[in-house]
């Protein structure tokens, strides 16, 4: 079911541009500088070119997600037919965030085209990388939410030395993870309302390497706890 939705929305950007270059003019703004100037031209059937980015990523996870549908499908052991349905839920998971975060931001690249193409002006009217930067934060506060949910797997979730070693450790340490990717989403969201794009995307890099390095220190301190019992 997720899967077919994923497919649904990765199609929808396609069907949108097809509609919406029908009120475009012929050349339309295509490449910005970090300062927001546009350094570039071009002509407006350029952008299907995104539309068939995400299609083409939705076909890569496609595949992924397929190979363990198939994995849980020929082994007759419980836990790795558990372990590998999750492993396929949190991928089309994944892959349905990422369909819906591209599309918007599609959709926002096509509004800041036609208004700054019918006005003639040489800056973007949208500041794209903050909205690129708080639709991330979105995903990462979607995706620690069913982070604890996922069952020990190959593909997904904080997986380190530590957190696998066994159910408990793996449990601990992506609930420890869940709440650190939720709360940097959360800080980008507020930065991204306030800053630039440019510091909106510095500071959401910062705010993830920080969350995956407590997330990492804490696995090792819940493998530490687990080894002393």
């Amino acid at each position: 079911m997720i899967k077919r939705v994923m497919w649904i929305f990765a199609a929808i950007p396609l069907i949108v541009t097809g509609i919406v270059l029908q009120f475009m003019p012929d050349e339309i703004p295509m490449h910005h500088d970090l300062a927001g100037n546009t350094d570039r031209w071009g002509n407006k059937a350029e952008s299907f070119i995104f539309p068939v980015i995400i299609l083409l990523i939705t076909l890569f996870w496609h595949f992924i997600i397929r190979v363990f549908e198939k994995k849980a499908e020929k082994t007759n052991v419980e836990k790795e037919q558990m372990e590998a349905r999750s492993s396929a839920k949190m991928l089309s998971i994944v892959g349905l965030s990422q369909a819906i975060m591209f599309g918007v931001m599609h959709y926002v690249i096509l509004y800041s085209a036609y208004l700054q193409a019918n006005i003639g002006g040489e800056k973007a009217t949208v500041d794209i990388g903050k909205v690129s930067c708080a639709l991330i934060g979105i995903m990462f506060i979607v995706l620690g939410n069913f982070m604890p949910k996922a069952k020990k797997n190959a593909v997904v979730g904080l997986r380190t030395v530590w957190s696998m070693h066994n159910d408990n450790t793996w449990r601990k340490s992506n609930r420890c993870g869940a709440i650190c990717i939720i709360v940097a989403g959360v800080l980008t969201i507020i930065i991204s309302a306030f800053a630039t794009g440019t510091v909106s995307t510095v500071c959401m890099l910062v705010l993830l390497l920080i969350a995956s390095v407590v997330s990492v220190i804490y696995s090792k301190k819940v493998y530490d706890s687990e080894l002393r019992k």
